[in-house]
Order: C-alpha cells, then structure tokens, then sequence
C-alpha cells in the first residue's frame, strides 16, 4: 500500500522530456539565420560605401547617383522602388540578426547561470570578443538612427533638400560639425571590430569549424573590416580636411 502511494506521490514530479525543437528554432539553425542576415548587411554596407565614394566625383555625379537611386526601374517601377527593397530587406536583416542574438543569448545564460571563472576562448577569437559585439552592436545601432536623422530624413542635417545628396554630405562633415565627425568615426572603429568577428564567426557557422581554413578566414574578416572602415572614413576626413568642398 505504501509503495503504490509513493509511486502515485512520485508520478506527477517527474520530468517530462523537453519537447523537439524546429531546425529552425534550434541554437545551429539561429546560428546560421544570425550568420546569413549578417552577410546580408555587409553587402548592404559594401554597396554604400562604394555610393559615398561618388563624393569625390562631385556635386553634378554624386546627386546624379542619388537620383538614379530614386528612379531605377521607372517607368515600369513606382518611384524609390529599389530604395525600398534595399530598406525592407535591410530592416528585417537587422532584426532577424538582433532576434538571433538575443535568443542565443538567454538561452547560453539558461543553460549556464553561474558564469565561468574563465570563459574558454574559441580559435581565432579574439579575447574580448564577447564584448566588443555586444557592445559594438549597440554603438552601431545608435549610430545608424542618428544616420537616418541625419541624411536619409534630414531632421538634423542643415541641407534639407532630398535631392542634394552632396550638399548635405559636405554639411555632415563641415569642421564647425566636428563632434558629428568623432562619432561618425567612433561609429567606424565599432563597425570594424563588429564586422572582423562578425565575418570570421558567420564563416565558421556556415562552412564549419573545420581549421584547414581558418587562418585565411581571419584573414579575409580583417581585411573586409580595414577596407569598409578606410572606405567609409575617407568621406567624412576629407570634407572635414577641405579636399572635398
């Protein structure tokens, strides 16, 4: 009699085995949705980079290259169809890699509430990784609502005119502007450490961990990051150094 009571007693606490994950809800498959949204932006970042650069072409180019941004594919297109696909597919790139992230995060501090005396280090990881993404990531984001204040809605910007792209990249970077400037190039330095690991990191989940690669791998990520930042920060130096005016 007392054993059945135990066996009743005992029944209801036992713990029922956790349910199976979707491929695409797992920790892999999170990892390599964070990894492909991430590849999505740095081409975004490489085709914008490669926009600003039409700085040095002149005022006439550059607004030409705005413009044509704005009327590609028209007639046939509605007007700022291609900036909207761009920014449409930039926003659920930055909030599927954020989701991915946080996600990852809980769940690594779920499944390990007591932190590590010393956190084991990953091959070709640099030793403050963890908190330059982190951190990073949210220098970047602040920088990038302050960019569409900036010179995509020109809340902030004194050129309030749409279509000179020049004028208003010229007035970012104007001298008397040069705490605009320090941020802009703060802003740099995070995206360059973001995009190093970022890069290596979105390899090694895609292709795998395997080390016949990995040097190159390290390779490659530092050299993408060195060009995007020098691309990127050669605009707002020069204007600010008066060979772009």
């Amino acid at each position: 009699m007392s054993t059945e009571l135990q066996s009743r007693t005992a029944a209801p606490s036992a713990k029922r085995p956790p349910k199976p994950v979707g491929p695409w809800r797992s920790n892999i498959g999170l990892k390599i949705a964070m990894a492909v949204s991430g590849v999505l932006m740095v081409l975004f970042i490489i085709a914008h980079m490669a926009g600003n650069l039409h700085v040095f072409e002149g005022r006439e180019e550059m607004n030409a290259y705005a413009a044509g941004l704005r009327s590609f594919g028209e007639p046939l297109l509605p007007h700022e169809s291609l900036l909207w696909v761009l920014r449409i597919g930039l926003v659920a790139s930055i909030a599927v890699h954020l989701w991915t992230g946080i996600v990852l995060s809980v769940r690594s501090h779920h499944a390990r509430p007591v932190k590590y005396a010393h956190r084991q280090q990953a091959k070709g990881e640099s030793p403050n990784a963890y908190l330059t993404m982190r951190l990073g990531g949210i220098v970047i984001i602040l920088f990038v609502v302050w960019h569409l204040l900036d010179l995509t809605w020109r809340t902030v910007n004194p050129v309030k005119d749409v279509h000179d792209a020049y004028g208003a990249v010229v007035a970012t970077f104007d001298p008397s502007r040069w705490p605009v400037t320090v941020f802009y190039l703060l802003a740099l330095v995070a995206l360059g450490f973001h995009l190093r690991h970022g890069v290596w990191s979105a390899v090694q989940t895609i292709a795998g961990p395997g080390t016949k690669w990995r040097k190159r791998t390290q390779a490659t990520a530092l050299a993408v990051a060195v060009v995007i930042v020098v691309g990127f920060a050669i605009v707002p130096l020069s204007v600010t150094f008066g060979l772009v005016e």
